[in-house]
């Protein structure tokens, strides 16, 4: 099957998911700079979401660009990739509301580890779809990125009842690895 309905629909999801974090942030009470003090933490974790949304948003269109073709296993496996990045919202707010407490800086960190999984699950079943030397399997190679951002995200996750900072230092860190964008799947199409 061809792949431009996976690509439509994963699109427009990920457009309701920025949606639907972009309309919890509150109007603040009150007309001077101090009115924004409570939202600070609302809004950066906001900023973190969105920043992650477009990492994987950016990174998805990539992988669709090296691939011709789609069957069932992929749409199943985009699916679980889109039900990990539909929690952004909730995890957003939790997270923002309650200042980063240990919790919601923890919960946090594994949607973030369980879409990372799903998104290597997703590379894994396009390769093996396309096959062992098509371009998605030449432009990911042994995917090292993907691997150390889940190990980095599982270390968030343990730490974030010893320190919360660390943990989200350790989220923000893995955005930072991702947001330069990845040349693989460019350098190998060109």
């Amino acid at each position: 099957m061809r792949k431009n309905r996976m690509e439509a629909f994963s699109d427009g999801v990920l457009a309701i998911i920025i949606t639907i974090m972009v309309l919890g942030l509150t109007v603040p009470h009150g007309s001077d700079l101090h009115a924004l003090v409570p939202l600070v933490s609302v809004f950066l974790s906001y900023l973190l979401s969105f920043i992650n949304l477009g990492i994987y948003w950016n990174n998805h269109h990539h992988l669709l660009q090296a691939i011709s073709h789609v069957d069932g296993k992929v749409l199943w496996a985009n699916l679980h990739l889109l039900f990990w990045l539909s929690l952004f919202p909730f995890s957003k707010a939790w997270m923002g509301e309650n200042r980063f407490a240990e919790w919601p800086v923890a919960a946090y960190g594994v949607i973030l580890f369980l879409a990372a999984v799903e998104y290597f699950i997703l590379t894994r079943t396009l390769i093996s779809l396309h096959g062992s030397d098509s371009v998605i399997a030449t432009a990911l190679g042994s995917d090292f990125k993907g691997k150390i951002s889940v190990v980095i995200y599982l270390a968030g996750i343990l730490v974030s009842f010893a320190n919360r900072w660390v943990a989200l230092g350790l989220y923000v860190l893995v955005a930072v690895m991702w947001l330069v964008p990845d040349k693989r799947i460019e350098r190998i199409i060109s």
